[in-house]
């Protein structure tokens, strides 16, 4: 006897992605996500399908379930690449997308600054990133300086010169976001040389208010300017109404002199 077997259909195997990447400390969410400081820059590169700016996504050269050999910068910012793909397979795959990403950023902890400095230096350096910057809240207590960027030249990392600005400032130029890096009082700004600071959703918001308030008080001052014309307007019509009436008079007026002078004639023709 011939049995026909048939096998049972299975569910699609799952796209490959990358492994979750853990968090051991809230740096990256203190100094880059509550101030607003991804979004201010999302929002002045654009182009949010192609130009990703993403943290703690893991980068490989392929996409992988092992987590050996990833690197998992605080602020990851590439150009010319799909950023759905990226969020798909949960971290950037070098491969994938042709090149490297363009930008990473660490931000100092206790746990990971030695690492930071050395290994994901060296590591970023290998798979090509073009520019690697460490930023120190604590002004040097975790790296050795408080702000510090590399940028790839001939595959090996040179350091970016990093300026005084002033008291507790110091700034640094990236050519790959064509904008300064900002250490400003321990907090992570972002400097346009064509238009200035980079506004933060804080001061989005706030700036939004004032405007709202300016507008408001301009409603009201033209208010304030229609109520007067309304009543200059009813004063004109006022005045429009004596004027008329005065007419009115000078020409009953002139009417009764005309009918007196006539009279006065016919009396004397006669």
């Amino acid at each position: 006897m011939t049995t026909n077997l048939m096998a049972a259909p299975t569910a699609p195997a799952p796209a490959l992605r990358f492994p979750d990447t853990p968090s051991d400390d809230m740096q990256n969410l203190m100094h880059l996500n509550a101030p607003g400081y991804i979004p201010a820059i999302q929002r002045h590169l654009g182009a949010p399908g192609t130009t990703a700016v993403l943290s703690e996504f893991p980068i490989g050269r392929r996409v992988t379930g092992d987590r050996r050999g990833l690197l998992s910068p605080d602020l990851l910012i590439a150009f010319d690449v799909e950023v759905a793909t990226i969020i798909s397979h949960n971290g950037y795959s070098i491969e994938y997308h042709g090149k490297p990403p363009d930008f990473v950023m660490e931000v100092a902890s206790r746990h990971t600054a030695r690492r930071d400095e050395t290994e994901k230096r060296a590591g970023y350096a290998a798979y090509g990133i073009t520019e690697y910057w460490r930023f120190d809240d604590t002004d040097g207590e975790f790296y050795r300086v408080n702000l510090a960027g590399d940028r790839l030249v001939n595959g090996q990392y040179e350091p970016i010169e990093i300026v005084a600005a002033g008291h507790a400032r110091y700034w640094g130029y990236s050519d790959a976001l064509q904008l300064y890096v900002c250490w400003e009082y321990g907090w992570l700004r972002w400097y346009d040389p064509a238009t200035g600071y980079l506004p933060t959703h804080h001061q989005e918001a706030d700036a939004r208010l004032a405007a709202e308030a300016r507008q408001a008080a301009a409603e009201a001052g033209l208010a304030v300017a229609e109520a007067g014309l309304t009543v200059a307007r009813t004063g004109l019509a006022t005045a429009e109404a004596a004027l008329a009436a005065t007419q009115s008079e000078l020409a009953a007026e002139r009417a009764a002199r005309l009918e007196l002078a006539e009279r006065l004639r016919r009396l004397q023709s006669d």
